[in-house]
């Protein structure tokens, strides 16, 4: 598929974001590359197996990618390692997001390891909050 059209079929379907072909392939390489605990996170997520939330993983947008967000809820869902700790550039991130109406949910790897159904209860709480269930 051209590239141009991918852009256009974008902003067709009302996406008013679309990523420079840069993002898109490191995006893909993350996809393929995803550490243990976002596999298992992304098993609890995928095909709308959490009450019916559709989940995107590997997401650029607006300059970075995204581990995981539910567009509908405007949820992003972020599993990190310890290269996260005190992170600024996070901050930075989260503040920007949550000025588009994202709210940022920050999980450790160990944490989704050791709790991955506690894990997928707060996404779930957070889920209902913001779409009003």
């Amino acid at each position: 598929m051209p590239l141009a059209f991918r852009y256009n079929h974008c902003y067709r379907r009302g996406m008013r974001h679309a990523p420079p072909p840069v993002h898109r392939v490191h995006a893909r390489a993350m996809r393929r590359q995803m550490t243990d605990a976002e596999w298992e996170l992304w098993e609890c997520l995928r095909d709308r197996r959490l009450e019916g939330f559709k989940f995107r993983r590997q997401v650029p947008l607006k300059g970075y990618i995204l581990d995981f967000v539910c567009f509908e809820a405007r949820l992003i869902v972020e599993v990190d390692g310890a290269q996260h700790a005190e992170s600024s550039r996070d901050a930075r991130r989260d503040s920007m997001m949550a000025g588009e109406g994202f709210l940022t949910l920050r999980f450790w790897n160990d944490e989704v390891l050791r709790n991955g159904d506690g894990v997928c209860r707060v996404i779930l709480e957070a889920l209902w909050t913001r779409v009003g269930r």
